[in-house]
């Protein structure tokens, strides 16, 4: 009797366990989102957000009669705190510091942000000290700091003109496409995905870390594998059950789910989670050093038992290749 009682007290045990784990895959296209949501800017303050709001037709418009209406910042290692503004003409270009003898990174900030907010300061920093590259900061503040739907529809016309600003740039200089990485923080991460496609998928690479997930999941603007050479999605605030910011379904060639991909450690918040994406790729580039495992399934990734083939998350490879969806295991703190 006492036996059966204890086989009877396990089961219900793992039945529990198994009911807190979603059968149903945490990473799906159909995820619905509330109408109403906050949403953080750069700073990790949250706006109020309504999804069903019209967007600003006149904003958009102005994308459409004003390709111009980025800014663009240039930071080298002989100006690696005072930026040169870059202008589509063949004097400014020529007369700054860029050189299309070294790798160019690109960097575009989120929802609410400029060229001064996060991740922009830090990216910008640790690639100059790491190697000899041009930095070129994209501030398209302009739509950005409108709404949210806004800024959302607003985004392939900003990814566009910045791909034909990067086209004008190698027409003048001769900087090759595939010497060029394009780096998008949530909302960013579908600018540079729009910019890539611009360019015909030629740029070497697309980074897009923890791009937006409200109103992305099934829009067709939003960032994918043809938009360069090699795109990868850094996933840190994907979830399904719980309303996260990040898309948290595959986007990329290569995937990965940092520790699982719902939630970080030593984050209580969404916003933490979903800012931990650009300090995992910052600590990638300076170290190397976080592996994923390739997943079979939404299930592994959720159960952290994927035993496939490793890749490194991120890092500045400019000839990195990779696909699939991965599961990479950080601890709490930096360099994690």
């Amino acid at each position: 009797m006492m036996k059966m009682a204890s086989l009877l007290l396990v089961a219900a045990v793992l039945a529990v366990t198994a009911s807190a784990v979603p059968l149903t895959p945490e990473f799906s296209e159909q995820r619905v989102y509330p109408r109403f949501i906050k949403f953080p800017d750069g700073e990790g303050v949250l706006h109020d957000v309504d999804l069903e709001a019209q967007p600003q037709q006149d904003i958009l418009d102005e994308i459409s009669r004003n390709p111009k209406i980025n800014q663009y910042l240039l930071f080298t290692r002989h100006n690696p705190k005072s930026a040169q503004l870059l202008l589509d003409n063949e004097e400014s270009i020529k007369s700054s510091y860029f050189s299309p003898n070294v790798p160019t990174i690109v960097l575009a900030h989120g929802y609410f942000s400029s060229q001064s907010t996060p991740p922009n300061p830090r990216l910008r920093d640790t690639f100059l000290e790491k190697s000899d590259v041009n930095v070129i900061v994209v501030d398209w503040s302009q739509v950005a700091r409108s709404d949210y739907v806004t800024a959302v529809w607003g985004v392939p016309g900003v990814g566009r003109a910045l791909g034909q600003f990067l086209a004008y740039l190698n027409s003048v200089t001769g900087a090759p496409l595939d010497q060029m990485h394009l780096i998008g923080l949530s909302l960013g991460a579908h600018v540079v995905g729009n910019a890539g496609r611009d360019l015909g998928g030629k740029v070497a690479r697309v980074t897009g870390l923890d791009p937006a997930g409200p109103l992305w999941n099934l829009n067709s603007n939003r960032i994918s594998p043809n938009d360069a050479i090699y795109v990868e999605a850094i996933h840190t605030d994907g979830g399904y059950l719980v309303g996260g910011l990040g898309i948290g379904t595959d986007v990329a060639d290569a995937d990965f789910y940092v520790n699982g991909g719902v939630d970080q450690p030593g984050c209580q918040t969404h916003v933490c989670s979903h800012m931990r994406s650009y300090r995992f790729f910052d600590a990638s580039v300076k170290y190397n050093h976080i592996i994923g495992k390739e997943c079979s399934s939404s299930l592994q990734i959720t159960l952290n038992t994927c035993r496939g083939q490793e890749l490194h998350l991120g890092n500045d490879d400019l000839t990195k290749f990779g696909s699939g969806r991965y599961r990479a295991n950080t601890g709490r703190r930096y360099p994690y």
